[in-house]
């Protein structure tokens, strides 16, 4: 049986947290910021964690080594 692969894609995309959480970046920051507001740009800044829902499946994509 060969070795199961990580997903590269998601292993750029996330972190494990000390506490085995996993971190994200927010969406929709890359361009036409023009008719964001600055409020909305600043918000999309700040990192947050991934929903409860899915972090198995993420688990499974990025630790599959």
């Amino acid at each position: 049986m060969p070795k199961m692969k990580s997903n590269r894609a998601a292993k750029k995309r996330f972190k494990v947290t000390a506490t085995g959480k996993l971190k994200r970046e927010k969406s929709h920051r890359s361009h036409i910021l023009t008719k964001k507001s600055a409020k909305r740009k600043r918000k999309l800044r700040t990192a947050t964690l991934v929903a409860t829902e899915d972090s198995k499946r993420v688990k499974n994509m990025i630790l599959a080594e």
